[in-house]
C-alpha cells in the first residue's frame, strides 16, 4: 500500500498538520480528537507519545505529557486506542516521541504494531539519523513507516542534502533553534532561512514546525513551504477548551482563514 503522506503531499500545496499528544486533556481523548481534527480539514495529525525526559518541548506540551502520564498514557494504551482507526480516519497520521519508550516497548514490536494500526510515519528528535539509517531504515521501510527528519537553521546545506538524499514522506524544518512554542528570532531571519531551504531544491517536500500559532505565522509558513504544524497553540487550546469537536473546529477555522 502507498504511504498515506506520499499521496497527501501528490495532491496538495498550503498543508496543515496539527500535534496534540495523546491522553490530554482526557486519557480516552484521543479518537476524539483525531475524528474532530480530520472533520475540520486538517491534512495530518502529529500523535504525541508522551515521556518523561521530552528534550525538545517547551513547557506547554512538557505539561501536557506530565498530565497524560498521570492519567495513565502509554505507548502500549495509545496503540491500543488507535488499532482500529483506519475504519474511519483517511488521513495520514504520525507518532511523535522519544526513542527511549519506543526501545522498551520494543522497536521491531512497536514498527509492526504502528503499522497494523495504520500509521503513516514517525518523528523521533533524539534518533540520530545517521543511527536511523544504519539500524532501523529497513525495518521502518518494512512496515511502510516513513521516518521523518528534522533540520534546523544551523544544519549545512551539505548535511541538508544528505539526510534528503536518504528521507521519505517530508523534511520537518525547524523554524528556529530551541524547544517547541519558543520563536525569538525575527520573521526576517526566519524568511532567510526559509528560502535558503527552498533554493536547495530537495527532492523532499518541506513542512515548518514550531512557533507556528495563528493565521499569520501558519500563511507565512506556507508561503515558503508545502505547510506547517502547529503543535503548542492547539496544546494550550486543549487545556482552556476541552476535547469538543465544536472547540476543535473552531481553532482549525481561526487557522485557516481566508
Amino acid at each position: 500500500m502507498k504511504n498515506r503522506l506520499d499521496t497527501l503531499f501528490e495532491q496538495k500545496r498550503n498543508l496543515l498538520s496539527i500535534y496534540f499528544t495523546a491522553g490530554f486533556p482526557q486519557l480516552t481523548d484521543t479518537m476524539p480528537i483525531i475524528r474532530a481534527l480530520q472533520n475540520a480539514g486538517v491534512d495530518f495529525v502529529e500523535i504525541g507519545m508522551p515521556f518523561s525526559d521530552p528534550l525538545a518541548d517547551g513547557p506547554v506540551i512538557q505539561l501536557a505529557a506530565i498530565e497524560a502520564l498521570k492519567n495513565g498514557m502509554t505507548t502500549k494504551v495509545l496503540l491500543e486506542q488507535i488499532k482500529n482507526m483506519r475504519s474511519e480516519i483517511t488521513m495520514p497520521v504520525l507518532l511523535m516521541g522519544y526513542i527511549n519508550p519506543v526501545m522498551h516497548y520494543g522497536i521491531e514490536k512497536f514498527a509492526a504494531d504502528a503499522e497494523a494500526a495504520g500509521v503513516d510515519g514517525l518523528i523521533l528528535p533524539d534518533l540520530p539519523w545517521d543511527e536511523y539509517v544504519a539500524k532501523y531504515k529497513t525495518l521502518f521501510d518494512k512496515h511502510n513507516l516513513h521516518f521523518i527528519p528534522l533540520i534546523a537553521p544551523q544544519t549545512p546545506d551539505e548535511r541538508i542534502r544528505h539526510i534528503d538524499a536518504q528521507a521519505e514522506g517530508f523534511i520537518y524544518t525547524v523554524a528556529s533553534a530551541g524547544i517547541t512554542g519558543n520563536i525569538k528570532t525575527t520573521v526576517d531571519y526566519r524568511t532567510l532561512y526559509f528560502e535558503r531551504i527552498r533554493n536547495l531544491k530537495l527532492r523532499n517536500k518541506n513542512v515548518i514546525g514550531f512557533g507556528i500559532k495563528d493565521n499569520a505565522s501558519y500563511t507565512h509558513a506556507c508561503s515558503h513551504a508545502d505547510g506547517a504544524i502547529i503543535g503548542t497553540a492547539f496544546v494550550n487550546h486543549l487545556k482552556q477548551n476541552g476535547a469538543s469537536e465544536n472547540a476543535i473546529k473552531q481553532f482549525v477555522e481561526q487557522i485557516k482563514k481566508a
